[in-house]
């Protein structure tokens, strides 16, 4: 018996790839949560660095203007605003109260209405991200205020300063709002995620050393747990297995050496219980056959006197029933001796050039079955073997035996040559062997009717003939045919393959 061989889902591969799907994943999860914070601290320092810059602007340049301000004015802000973004691009636009908001160039993008509406509701500077033909903006919206002093009495409509465009100071009703694009940002965000992409191959093939050593660790003592089943189920009932450590695995290789060593005493106990009892019934047919060989003798005489009738007749019924008991019992302690022989590997086997037909011929009449219109032979053309005649004559009488007890007549004989083998098959007209039964027919002492006590036969007539089958190097198989009736068939090899066997 051998173990599956191992197919590409192996244990290996699987441990492999867990490993590694573990390792991506925590890398993934890893740089994942990476990028969100390194982009969160990109787009947050953005955002800081321009409002602190509009809010300098603002500083600057709001105190110029006069309150409250003309288009015009609003306009020139805004210029003004864009001209000192420099290469950050800004494009502004400035509004006074509820007014619209006035752009740099009359073809300036709208100012976000969500912007606006929060602008005004909160008082305070508003940044906003939106996108613009594909590209991503930061919008702010900054409330300008006049700065607080001690003199409230200049209300002459020109602003002391924006100090207060954070939100604090009085408010002077005039709003700024600009937005540039984040395209230098947007870059940075993507050489991360560049990043991330090429350290994720790097990172996966340096997993892949430590999955390998994982596995082959895991798998060395799998690997001498299933070398140790293989010598195991070959009848190696002393293997042992070296324990290393004291993880699962160490106890399950502890479990199997415990199973190892109840297997072998178990196997060894039942070795010797079957030897005693092959020796005890030896040892009983041994000791029977001198007794039996006495009181054979006496019933023949018995035999003879109940013939010519000089007993009574109810002794004479006696007598012949003594007889064949006797008769029966011998048999029975003849065919445990030829047990015996099989079990001890001691039965002889003495080869002779033989036509298998005329072994058929012979034994049809030596049990008187040659005229007997319920057994009938098949014998077209010569079958040469080389076999025991002896034993083929036993394995030919206990077929057709057991085929007129159990079958159904009539009983046929056929003997055919196929290629280098010599066939015998032995069919009845019989109501067939019962299905459960029919795994069990050449076991010793089996019987199909458990109702079924007592029989003319000793209950090893069919396995003395496997064991003779099996002793010339044939087979003896038994099935049920499709018509009705069994059929046991005998194959042996013919002269030519018996003369070619070493």
């Amino acid at each position: 018996m051998r173990l599956r061989p191992r197919g590409p889902g192996g244990l290996r591969v699987r441990l492999v790839v867990a490993f590694l799907l573990a390792a991506a994943f925590g890398a993934l999860l890893t740089a994942g949560l990476t990028f969100h914070r390194a982009r969160a601290a990109i787009l947050e320092r953005a955002e800081d660095t321009a409002v602190s810059e509009l809010r300098t602007q603002l500083d600057s340049l709001a105190p110029d203007l006069s309150l409250p301000p003309r288009t015009e004015d609003l306009r020139a802000l805004s210029r003004r605003i864009d001209q000192a973004g420099g290469s950050r691009g800004w494009r502004s636009a400035a509004a006074y109260r509820d007014g619209e908001p006035v752009p740099a160039s009359p073809g300036a993008p709208p100012v976000p209405e969500e912007l606006r509406e929060e602008v005004q509701e909160s008082g305070q500077a508003v940044h906003q991200r939106i996108e613009r033909d594909g590209r991503p903006w930061l919008a702010l919206g900054m409330p300008v205020a006049y700065a607080d002093t001690s003199d409230t009495s200049d209300t002459s409509g020109t602003s002391s300063g924006s100090g207060g465009s954070d939100g604090a100071g009085t408010p002077s009703g005039l709003t700024v709002y600009a937005a540039f694009p984040l395209d230098d940002d947007q870059a940075d965000i993507s050489a991360l995620v560049t990043a991330a992409q090429a350290g994720a191959v790097p990172a996966l093939a340096l997993a892949l050393v430590p999955a390998l050593f994982a596995a082959r660790s895991v798998l060395r003592p799998v690997r001498r747990l299933r070398h140790g089943a293989e010598r195991i189920a070959a009848g190696e009932l002393d293997t042992r297995l070296a324990t290393e450590g004291r993880d699962e695995l160490a106890d399950l290789t502890r479990s199997f050496n415990t199973m190892a060593e109840t297997l072998e005493r178990d196997a060894a106990e039942l070795r010797r219980m079957e030897a005693g009892s092959r020796r005890f019934a030896a040892d009983v047919a041994h000791e029977l056959r001198t007794p039996l060989a006495a009181m054979t003798a006496v019933t023949e005489v018995l035999d003879e006197d109940a013939a010519s009738g000089v007993l009574p007749p109810d002794t004479e019924d006696a007598v012949r029933l003594i007889s064949e008991e006797i008769r029966t019992l011998a048999r029975t302690v003849e065919d445990l001796m030829e047990v015996s022989r099989f079990d001890a590997g001691a039965a002889p086997l003495h080869r002779e050039d033989v036509d298998l037909r005329t072994l058929v011929v012979k034994t049809l009449q030596l049990r008187g079955w040659a005229h007997d219109e319920r057994v009938r032979a098949d014998l077209p053309d010569p079958v040469p073997v080389r076999v025991d005649p002896r034993r083929i004559d036993v394995v030919l009488g206990n077929l057709v035996a057991n085929a007129l007890h159990h079958g159904g007549p009539p009983v046929t004989v056929t003997v055919r040559a196929r290629a280098d083998r010599a066939v015998v098959t032995v069919t009845d007209r019989g109501p067939g062997i019962p299905d459960e039964a029919l795994p069990h027919v050449f076991d010793r002492f089996y019987k199909a009717d458990a109702a079924r006590t007592r029989s003319s036969g000793s209950g090893l007539g069919l396995a003395i003939a496997h064991e003779n089958a099996v002793l010339h190097g044939g087979t003896l198989t038994a099935a049920n045919l499709p018509a009705g009736g069994a059929a046991f068939t005998l194959s042996l090899p013919s002269a030519a393959a018996t003369e070619v066997q070493p």
